[in-house]
């Protein structure tokens, strides 16, 4: 049958079992949201108040889902608004597809009005991308960039379609539809045919260790593979940490976990990866704020790193063995040849750090801390946590334990502040039975709180926590503690009142002051069905420990009781 271009787009969405799509429309995309208009008891369109905001929805939405986000904005500014969202996408390996239209193919290299080579500005944060100017290659390409979004180590994909070619018509064959073809854990392909001999080396590595400690990345989640970690976590007997990514992809409530390492991670992990004599990599990257000195990180131990991207191993940390593959694959293999261990030894010795340098904050006052164990609390920690980035990250990835895979979406790589809200969004509208709150200091806050109006919009009932401590508080602490409390530009103290701006918005609003007042605070959030922003006022001063000194090696983590002495 013949087609137009945009219906093409929305007939291979479909295909690929779309259900929503986040975006902004504009002149040169408006043939497909024409398309979109006529399919719209199909595929759901969630209007942003701004596609920075499409973006991180999508990848709220693939994160939370598994699937494959969908964001759309038009030529220029549109698609240049899209690029912060594709570039955290890209730094935490997250399936997005961003679908951009361009000016007719006569105007393209013109500097015609609202032009840009999207393409060529995303190369470097995509996974691939592609400027369709002949519509025969229009379906091919949309498919494409959905198995390449999907597949391997999953990345945000850019398609980018010339007006012109989403008016012509062209004969559109399809082809079966296949359900829920994007979940990460089914993909088994090439890259995941690892060798014989790397199991065996990874077992042998195991057999001889004596204190081996496994660490829990991002790649975890993405494989959906918990259940194979939990797994091989018993087999060999050993303590478990995790990465900021690979929340959830251990259960935090487990006797192993011994918290987050790095830069905020727990005493315990950090001490107990630094005196491991073998440490177990699963689908971490070793960025550094994971190991801090390069130089100094696990020195004592051989390492172990099993990942589904070759380019990881040995990039950062060199490995004394290694096999590429998808984590729950290369378990699947190597669980049944690892005979049963016993390091009770070891464990009572980690547990012992456990006990002696558990996480803590001052009770007596309203904190972050609090207010995440709070939240853990009411929703059992069902909860799916988004947030934006700076301490309230590290207490939201500290204080609430996480135990089921893809409850925990934060921008890791990039550090993007403002990305929690459309995260939020993006997630809530994936898993609508699930309570999703985002985090957010003030000064994130203020970055996109406008996607307030597109949860109000349609009524997606999302908990935006806005914790105010009406400074820059990440950027203050390393100021107080680096920089001689010189607060260059980090107070937020002005006449702004969260609570007016969300009304004005049209959402719910709650202050709390006190410590007493958030469980019921957040109660209510809940209860109400609708949006809502709890602004919780703390003090300005609040840091987050333990720390590690920025080029510092991770076993010399210190906290507050350290720096009084």
């Amino acid at each position: 049958m013949k087609l137009n271009g945009s219906e093409i787009i929305i007939e291979c969405l479909k295909e690929q079992g779309v259900d929503t799509v986040f975006g902004y429309p504009g002149g040169s995309i408006l043939n497909v949201y024409d398309a979109l208009y006529k399919h719209s008891g199909e595929i759901r369109h969630v209007l942003t108040s701004h596609e920075q905001g499409a973006a991180h929805a999508a990848d709220g939405y693939a994160r939370a889902t598994g699937k494959v986000g969908v964001c759309m904005a038009t030529s220029g500014p549109g698609a240049t608004n899209l690029v912060t969202g594709i570039a955290t996408a890209f730094m935490d390996s997250v399936p997005v597809v961003a679908i951009t239209c361009n000016v007719v193919l006569p105007a393209l290299g013109k500097d015609s009005f609202q032009e840009v080579d999207i393409a060529g500005v995303t190369m470097p944060i995509t996974k691939h991308g592609y400027i369709v100017k002949d519509i025969a290659d229009l379906a091919p390409t949309i498919r494409r960039a959905f198995e390449i979004a999907g597949s391997g180590r999953p990345g945000p994909v850019l398609v980018d379609v010339t007006k012109d070619v989403t008016a012509n018509e062209y004969e559109f064959t399809p082809e079966p539809p296949v359900a829920d073809p994007y979940v990460y854990s089914r993909y088994e392909k090439a890259a995941h045919e690892f060798k014989d001999e790397d199991i065996d080396r990874a077992a042998e590595l195991i057999a001889t260790s004596k204190k081996p400690y496994v660490l829990v990345g991002g790649g975890v989640n993405i494989s959906g593979a918990a259940a194979e970690v939990a797994e091989f976590v018993k087999r060999i007997d050993a303590p478990v940490c995790d990465t900021l990514m690979g929340k959830g992809g251990f259960d935090g409530h487990d006797d192993r976990y011994t918290g987050m390492i790095g830069m905020h991670g727990t005493k315990a992990s950090n001490l107990g990866v630094s005196e491991c004599d073998l440490l177990i990599s699963l689908g971490a990257r070793f960025s550094d704020r994971v190991t801090g000195n390069a130089a100094t990180f696990a020195s004592k131990a051989k390492i172990l790193h099993i990942d589904i991207d070759a380019a990881e191993i040995n990039k950062n940390i060199r490995t004394d063995a290694s096999v590429v593959g998808d984590i729950g694959t290369v378990l699947r293999h190597l669980n049944p040849i690892i005979e049963q261990k016993d390091n009770k030894d070891w464990m009572d010795h980690i547990r012992s750090y456990c006990k002696k340098y558990p996480l803590s904050y001052d009770g007596s006052q309203l904190s972050c801390p609090f207010v995440m164990e709070t939240i853990d609390k009411v929703t059992k920690g069902d909860a799916i946590i988004t947030t934006d980035v700076g301490q309230h990250q590290m207490w939201a990835a500290q204080y609430y334990r996480y135990s089921k895979m893809r409850t925990f979406l934060s921008s890791g790589g990039l550090g993007t502040m403002g990305y929690g809200l459309g995260a939020c969004i993006g997630a809530k509208v994936g898993c609508p039975d699930k309570v999703c709150i985002n985090i957010a200091g003030d000064g994130c806050f203020r970055m996109n709180l406008n996607e307030l109006a597109t949860a109000s919009r349609y009524n997606i009932p999302i908990i935006q926590v806005v914790i105010n401590n009406h400074v820059l508080g990440m950027v203050r602490q390393w100021q107080t503690l680096f920089y001689g409390k010189r607060y260059s530009q980090t107070v937020l103290e002005d006449k702004v009142d969260f609570c007016k701006v969300a009304e004005g918005l049209g959402c719910a609003a709650i202050r709390v002051t006190k410590k007493e007042e958030v469980e019921d605070a957040v109660k209510r959030a809940i209860e109400l069905k609708a949006p809502c922003v709890i602004e919780c006022v703390i003090p300005e001063d609040d840091k987050v420990f333990p720390m590690v000194s920025p080029g510092g090696s991770i076993a010399d983590a210190f906290d507050a009781d350290d720096l009084k002495d």
